[in-house]
């Protein structure tokens, strides 16, 4: 029996979980929401986690009925992921480690997702869509490492949701691709966008640029002065751009899952991360594994978004299996990647 407690602090959300051989006991979470048209900053997140670490540690053993003793282990997110908020989650790690003499693991942020996911949905050996704010990649897990078969080639899915929100002033609240999702659902006219697929990976940085243009009417009026024709422009709306945009990158998502599947001879697919919610998204997967034969598994917010419980329960699979980390290797680091992680909790 392996009891761990998780932190996790690599982007806006910092989270506080408590789970027992597979069993949750406590999942606490606080986002930091800026105003509309606004991003994150590493300094100022930073600043919100270490505002809230503390009460969300006391509100996760108050809900466990634990005390300190009952813990094996202290798990936090050692990457990728922004500095600053990864520090506090890291310093606040050790402290608790060595105030009350329990062993401490750093966790892949990107390996706690898939873990979260497979013990969520009792997905077998899926191929994994790993799709958030920091991170696109279709993997697969083969020899003891979760490998990397597909990925963004410049920004993440989420990013690119996440920048386009800020461009038209969406609300951050609860989060921009959520919002996004919503108007995305009034759009009835599909407004044709660069489709970039290269190989198993995908690239996003042209179509937030195109789109960008087309959400802003004087870079449109610009652009037919230097051409110096006059173009009738079809109408179309803010919900009409992001069901569009929805649309085009999805597909993209899609396409090279599916691929990954056909080379792996699987039928499963796993989504997560925090664009996982995304009720379109996991529709089209659907679709494409039906075609397939084949099954989508995908988890809701409480699981899909960033939370401290899937850094604990990767921790307690990397303890149970034999996996120690000394206290000069409890660094941080913002590129650490899927596949650099020996996968020892996993026997097939």
């Amino acid at each position: 029996m392996v009891c761990a407690l998780g932190i996790e602090g690599s982007a806006n959300k910092i989270g506080v979980g408590i789970i027992r051989d597979g069993e949750v006991l406590a999942n606490v979470r606080r986002t930091y929401v800026t105003p509309p048209g606004e991003g994150f900053l590493p300094k100022e997140t930073a600043a919100h986690h270490r505002d809230f670490i503390h009460q969300l540690i006391k509100q996760a053993l108050k809900e466990s009925q634990l005390q300190p003793k009952d813990l094996d282990v202290i798990c936090y997110t050692k990457g990728p992921g922004m500095a600053p908020p990864l520090l506090i989650g890291a310093i606040v790690a050790r402290t608790l480690s060595l105030l009350w003499e329990i062993p401490l693991l750093g966790v892949n942020h990107c390996i706690g997702h898939i873990e979260m996911g497979r013990l969520i949905t009792g997905a077998v050996n899926p191929i994994v869509l790993y799709v958030s704010g920091g991170n696109t990649q279709v993997i697969a897990y083969s020899n003891k490492r979760y490998r990397i078969f597909g990925e963004t080639i410049d920004i993440a899915v989420g990013n690119c949701l996440d920048r386009f929100a800020r461009i038209i002033k969406l609300s951050n609240d609860p989060s921009p691709g959520y919002n996004i999702e919503q108007l995305a659902k009034c759009g009835k006219n599909y407004i044709k966008l660069p489709y970039v697929v290269k190989g198993m990976d995908v690239s996003f940085s042209g179509i937030l640029s195109h789109i960008e243009d087309l959400a802003d009417p004087s870079k449109r009026r610009n652009k037919r002065k230097k051409a110096e024709i006059t173009v009738e422009e079809p109408e179309y709306t803010k919900e009409d751009l992001c069901y569009s945009l929805q649309e085009t990158i999805f597909a993209m998502l899609v396409e090279i899952t599916e691929r990954a599947m056909a080379h792996c001879e699987s039928n499963e697919v796993l989504i997560v991360g925090g664009v996982g919610c995304n009720e379109r998204l996991q529709e089209m997967m659907r679709i494409m594994c039906e075609e397939r034969g084949g099954k989508l598994f995908a988890i809701d917010e409480r699981y899909c978004i960033d939370n401290g419980l899937m850094i604990a329960h990767a921790g307690a699979e990397m303890f149970r299996s034999g996996t120690r980390m000394s206290f000069e290797d409890s660094f941080v680091t913002q590129r650490y990647r899927t596949d650099e992680v020996l996968v020892t909790w996993r026997d097939d």
